[in-house]
């Protein structure tokens, strides 16, 4: 009786704490696609020029990448999702920087 509440009682945690993985990678995945959707739209109001959104873009596939690899064992470890978080940080500078510097059409 004891080992059969143990297994129940460790099923229960292993439930919760996938749960709760899952939950912060659909974070990091919403995060990603509003990155993704500011590129595109600022390719379309002329922001930004093809070179910028390429090089925006690559570095969003890196972040899909090294997201993969962190899910590739079943497990995100805290390191590995504060290493994702600093990469989405970095790359959403980047993207507001590039939007926003002087070389629009009406700068040329």
């Amino acid at each position: 009786m004891k080992k059969m509440l143990l297994a129940v009682g460790m099923l229960t945690l292993t439930m919760t704490g996938l749960a709760f993985a899952e939950a912060e990678t659909s974070v990091a995945d919403q995060r990603q696609t509003n990155q993704e959707q500011r590129i595109d739209q600022g390719v379309e109001s002329g922001q930004l020029n093809e070179r910028e959104a390429n090089r925006l873009n690559k570095q969003q596939e890196h972040i899909n990448k090294m997201e993969d690899r962190a899910k590739s064992d079943g497990v995100m470890t805290k390191r590995e999702r504060a290493r994702i978080g600093k990469a989405q940080q970095r790359a959403s500078r980047h993207i507001a920087r590039e939007k926003h510097d002087r070389q629009g059409k009406a700068h040329r």
